[in-house]
């Protein structure tokens, strides 16, 4: 039996790497496994790319300040602080962190301390006898105030849940069978040997576990499958070549079943997801706005309002998503001609939507229709206007049309 724990062992060790044989009587077999945690969970390439798709989406969003009517408040000094939150994160910087830091721990913290705004970690949060939620951090107060608890919401009224926990036991089994596919392709594949020996293995004998001990070396020192290794042996000793224990199609298949379901911890369904951008990039980025983004956009802007102005302001913090940067530029262009036919890069919404500079005008900044160049909300509908703008027509409208 020590020998059959000692190959064991060996194969174990090979697919994990994670220390040597110290005794080849052993009866311990290592196993492997990843623990989720905040500095390897991004290695998991399908997380890390819906997490990406998500952050962009809002990072890209303009932020704006608002009255009760929708009417932007320009130059207010809430903008400055989001656009510059600190001296370690811009504020693009600072969007994408609150976005991932949300989806994964379930919660985030915003702190606005003057004119600087941070994520808090290690908050302990509490109610306290008139339910008023109380922070803290080290066991230092933090005044209600100054920070705001932004939570993915669940079941709890008190914590968030995000994908470190509600995904947990299948991101580990996800991330463990690709470190098992990593390692093993790492050196170019899994090499795995058993000693047969014809003699009785005795612990006490020194000059046979010497020898034992000396063959194990040689097979360590294989790092690639391209090496070859010259290894003598005395008589009554035979290596046989294991078949790896890894079967890479069963991981696989693992693999493209569980990382899929991944997704649905971040609102994404990633079968749907896929599909679309295989056949419409727009359809697909739409998809992920209305799923995944657009929600956490509202359940921001309501937190970061009462975090800058309290409850009791007319102003409101706003996300602002161009809908048209999800469309295509030729799409862009047919918009831009059904909407004006004076010329492409007039007015200058079109230009600018075209990437073309704007003119800054007041004809170029107000939009026509047809080419009679009449301004659209100022078309009467019951004058003669509307038999056309083409010039050629002298007569009245014919009276039954």
């Amino acid at each position: 039996m020590g020998l059959r724990d000692w190959a064991s062992n060996f194969i174990y060790k090979q697919v994990e790497k994670r220390g040597w044989v110290e005794d080849i009587f052993s009866n311990t077999i290592r196993y492997g496994g990843r623990y989720v945690n905040d500095d390897n969970i991004l290695e998991s390439s399908d997380v890390y790319e819906l997490l990406q798709d998500i952050s962009n989406q809002l990072m890209l969003a303009e932020i704006v300040v608002e009255d009760d009517n929708g009417n932007e408040i320009k130059n207010d000094s809430a903008l400055n602080v989001l656009k510059n939150p600190n001296n370690y994160l811009t504020g693009s910087e600072f969007i994408k962190l609150m976005t991932n830091t949300y989806l994964l721990q379930g919660e985030v913290f915003p702190v606005l301390d003057g004119d600087k705004l941070h994520l808090a970690s290690s908050v302990h949060t509490e109610l306290d006898d008139r339910l008023i939620e109380q922070f803290s951090i080290n066991g230092v107060q933090i005044p209600g105030f100054m920070i705001r608890h932004i939570k993915n919401i669940g079941t709890n009224h008190l914590h968030g849940v995000g994908l470190m926990q509600l995904g947990k036991d299948t991101l580990e089994g996800v991330m463990s069978a690709e470190k098992v596919l990593t390692d093993k392709y790492k050196k170019g594949g899994l090499l795995a040997f058993l000693l047969k020996l014809d003699a009785h293995i005795n612990p006490q004998n020194g000059a046979q576990s010497k020898l034992i001990k000396a063959i194990l070396d040689q097979l360590e020192q294989i790092e690639e499958s391209r090496s070859v290794k010259m290894i003598p042996l005395g008589k009554g000793y035979e290596i046989d070549t294991l078949e790896s224990p890894i079967d890479d199609q069963k991981t696989l298949a693992y693999l493209n079943v569980y990382k899929k379901d991944l997704g649905k911890y971040l609102g994404i369904n990633v079968d749907t997801y896929t599909s679309l951008i295989k056949t419409d990039l727009e359809k697909a980025m739409m998809y992920l706005h209305n799923k995944a983004a657009k929600p956490i956009m509202k359940i921001f802007e309501e937190h970061l309002t009462l975090l800058f102005f309290g409850s009791n302001s007319n102003k409101k913090i706003k996300f602002k998503i161009n809908i048209l940067d999800f469309v295509t530029y030729s799409t862009k262009t047919n918009i831009g001609y059904n909407i004006v036919r004076t010329g492409i890069t007039s007015p200058d919404n079109v230009a600018d939507m075209l990437g073309f500079p704007k003119q800054n005008t007041p004809e170029a900044q107000a939009i026509y229709i047809s080419n009679d160049l009449s301004k659209i909300g100022e078309k009467k509908a019951t004058d003669d206007s509307l038999k056309g703008g083409d010039g050629n027509d002298k007569e009245k409208g014919r009276e039954d049309i």
